[in-house]
């Protein structure tokens, strides 16, 4: 009987029908293609075992002087320095009371704790740290009221609760003394997006029953971060809200909290609120997008561009003696995000993209449009890679390489089909360059966080997809892998070949299936009836890593499945001389039916395989 080479075209296929697609490739999980042929992705293992409160959507990493790696992790809760596995938090201030301030109240056999403070500003979920308090008298003892507390509910403009680490009694009826200070961290963000206003529209609890709230109220976006390194110390920027620096050389011993940088500065017309900084690489400019301009400050301009002195983070007028200055973009409502090529930064709006490039003296920057009705559909969904940016926009991908033109996706429909536009801010772009790759991770239809990825391998112009929940990523440079961020841990990803999230590690379970397979038109019935794998498990760490051969049948493209057969091919017993090709050598499948596909998976652990082409014996065969 004759043999059959299934040999397919790279790359996810999902604009047509499984059909259509025959020699390609349709479904897949946990899959990547390298040199045409699908492979698994790499394990990912926990970093530490430190968590972070909160959801982290923006990482930086960099390297200070004494070769100290450090990395900025921004959550909508608070914002972290990790080092070394530890996660410290250096969180801004938004206010610090004036001793005595605040004062205490407790209920008998209840740990809930009653502060009063007037005009405190704090939103539920909010965190406070109290110092000089004084016992209330039993239980609530002041080492119990001297520490940080979340703030759990909000009672009125002057006072609210949060639960200690104790139970009062009858003894606590003091009010903590005359010498309490409260120290009131910046307010936290949405963790998931809210469009419109009014009832819900903002942090549960921050008002009273059925009370409207402005998206533009404080809690009240999601929370998103932007952040860059000026040397060894630390920009970073609340989206529509505070520039805070945090100073390496206040950080020799302990951390302390990063501090708004309009207070680090005696120029008055420092800006103090932006969508976006970031520090040009080539120039030294801090750039600030979205920001408040030098005649009005504390009021957004969201088209508005300024740039400090060079080599300053502290000179923002603009002068004939510096090279300070602003831009303002002439499209668009807003700007959306900017990304940093080798050449220049693209600038987008929500309907236009635009190349700034630094000139020198005396316009020091200077930009023009290169593309309008165009869209990106978040702040974090473009990637440069040296001076080319991929992104995802409104149902589209879009690719910059010196003109703006749409990237060709075999897998649109399918991503944009099952899409959570309600969570388009949540998409993030993230680079593996080890595989020549861009990811982009969203919200799936049903889901309000993110639970699926699409990638684009840039090397080999093929599309794959499949299910893994990350909320940010940095690739590697300065890190030997890339790091993500999800469920309040970081990941070394592609590091291992498991995923590390459980106890004991658990299998990457992977996938990938073909489009339906027939003789001639269709119009024959076919009989399988045997399989000669061709696979390596170069890379594996089990003695006997194996994946499973699947091969259905069905009568009409638009049928079910009527038949299949599974067949598990498992490497040779290893030894020092046995190699990644010595598996089992052929499987016996019976099998009819007018067309058939074949689906290769795994569901163990230290399993890697890349598939080759394997072949089957088929022939024309009568219905019965």
């Amino acid at each position: 009987m004759p043999f059959t080479k299934l040999q397919f075209r790279p790359g996810i296929n999902r604009e047509t029908t499984s059909y259509t697609n025959e020699g390609g490739w349709f479904d897949c999980d946990k899959i990547r293609f390298r040199y045409g042929v699908p492979e698994k992705i790499g394990g990912w293992y926990k970093v530490s075992g430190n968590t972070f409160q909160g959801t982290c959507r923006a990482l930086h990493p960099w390297v200070v002087l004494d070769g100290t790696q450090f990395m900025g992790v921004g959550t909508n809760l608070k914002y972290y320095i990790e080092e070394g596995g530890s996660f410290n938090d250096v969180t801004p201030l938004r206010l610090t009371t004036s001793a005595g301030d605040v004062t205490f109240a407790a209920t008998n056999g209840s740990a809930v704790i009653t502060a009063s403070d007037t005009d405190h500003g704090a939103i539920q979920g909010d965190f406070v740290t109290f110092s000089g308090a004084a016992t209330l008298g039993g239980n609530i003892t002041a080492s119990v009221l001297n520490q940080e507390y979340e703030i759990t509910d909000i009672v009125n403009a002057n006072s609210y609760k949060f639960t200690a680490t104790a139970t009062a009694n009858s003894s606590d009826s003091g009010n903590g003394g005359g010498s309490t200070v409260g120290k009131y961290q910046i307010n936290i963000g949405l963790n998931t997006s809210v469009s419109g206003t009014g009832w819900g529209a903002g942090t549960w609890g921050r008002s009273t029953w059925g009370s409207a709230s402005s998206l533009l109220a404080s809690g009240a976006t999601l929370r998103l971060w932007s952040h860059d390194n000026f040397g060894e110390d630390l920009l970073m920027n609340v989206r529509d809200g505070g520039i805070y620096y945090w100073d390496r050389s206040d950080s020799s011993s302990s951390f302390v909290r990063a501090v708004a940088l309009s207070d680090e500065s005696s120029d008055a017309k420092t800006p103090t609120i932006a969508k976006q900084i970031m520090v040009s690489d080539v120039d030294r400019h801090v750039i600030a997008f979205g920001c408040d301009p030098e005649t009005a400050i504390g009021t957004q301009d969201p088209l508005l561009i300024r740039f400090s002195d060079q080599e300053s983070l502290t000179t923002w007028t603009a002068s004939t003696t510096n090279t300070a200055g602003s831009l303002r973009v002439g499209s668009g409502s807003e700007i959306i995000c900017a990304v940093e090529t080798k050449q220049q930064v693209i600038v987008f709006t929500d309907n236009s993209v635009h190349a700034m490039q630094f000139l020198g003296p005396p316009f020091t920057f200077g930009i023009r449009q290169i593309s309008g009705n165009t869209t990106v559909i978040g702040p974090m969904a473009a990637k440069a890679v040296d001076d080319t940016v991929f992104w995802m926009g409104d149902q589209e991908f879009y690719v910059y390489d010196g003109g703006v033109k749409k990237l060709p996706c075999s897998v649109k429909s399918y991503v944009f089909n099952d899409f959570n536009l309600g969570q388009g801010l949540k998409v993030f772009s993230a680079l593996n360059s080890s595989y020549g790759e861009i990811w982009w991770f969203y919200c799936s239809e049903s889901s309000s966080e993110i639970d699926k990825y699409v990638i684009f391998n840039y090397e080999e112009n093929v599309w794959s997809y499949g299910n893994l929940s990350r909320t940010a990523w940095v690739d590697r440079g300065i890190l030997t892998y890339p790091i993500a961020a999800g469920d309040n841990y970081l990941y070394y990803q592609e590091f291992g070949l498991d995923d590390g999230s459980t106890t004991p590690d658990s299998a990457v379970e992977a996938f990938i299936q073909s489009s339906q397979i027939d003789i001639g038109e269709g119009e024959r019935f076919v009989f399988v009836s045997k399989l000669i794998p061709d696979i390596t498990f170069d890379g594996s760490t089990s003695n006997s890593p194996a994946v499973t051969f699947t091969l259905q049948t069905r009568n009409n493209p638009g049928g079910a499945y009527l038949q299949s057969d599974d067949s598990t091919v498992t490497q040779s017993a290893a030894g020092s001389s046995t190699v990644v090709e010595q598996f089992t050598q052929e499987a016996d499948v019976r099998l009819r039916g007018r067309s058939f596909a074949i689906k290769v998976s795994n569901s163990d652990i230290q399993n890697q395989w890349r598939l080759g082409t394997p072949r089957v014996e088929i022939r024309s065969d009568g219905r019965r």
